[in-house]
């Protein structure tokens, strides 16, 4: 219950930060701009943005840390293998051949034969002109001629 709640106010807060980031005015410079003469300039809007900005931020992070935290915590302290319960595996068990069925039944292909290898199909041309003709081999080139002797 309480995941679900971080969850959703993280979300409405990712909205927000989003909006107000896109609602901010590209100046250029960031943090380096500006100086002890821009607090009483019409820059005064741009301040209140860049706050709102800061504790949108703040507030994105501290939810994404309270999740992972109660996150892990709803968990427990079980790892996977724990849940698992590897350890109780028989290591003879997986060792075992698989029994065969019994005589009488139909299996596919011959009676002790192996399966068939896996071969890639054929590669077709799909052409918007319809079925291209079959490739032929290019013509052999003609052996060059022999020079003329004087």
């Amino acid at each position: 219950m309480l995941l679900n709640l971080l969850l959703v106010i993280e979300v409405i807060v990712a909205l927000f930060l989003v909006v107000v980031v896109l609602l901010q005015r590209s100046e250029g410079g960031g943090l380096v701009s500006g100086g002890t003469g821009s607090l009483m300039s019409v820059r005064g809007a741009g301040d209140l943005m860049t706050r709102i900005t800061w504790i949108l931020g703040a507030t994105f992070f501290v939810l994404g840390l309270l999740l992972t935290i109660v996150a892990g915590r709803e968990r427990g302290s079980a790892s996977v293998v724990d849940r698992m319960k590897v350890n109780a595996i028989n290591p003879a068990d997986l060792n075992r051949e698989v029994p065969q069925p019994p005589a009488g039944t139909a299996q596919p292909g011959p009676a002790g034969s192996a399966p068939a290898p896996l071969q890639a199909p054929t590669p077709t041309i799909q052409s918007p002109f319809g079925q291209l003709p079959a490739a032929q081999p290019a013509p052999a080139a003609p052996a060059p001629a022999e020079p003329a002797k004087k």
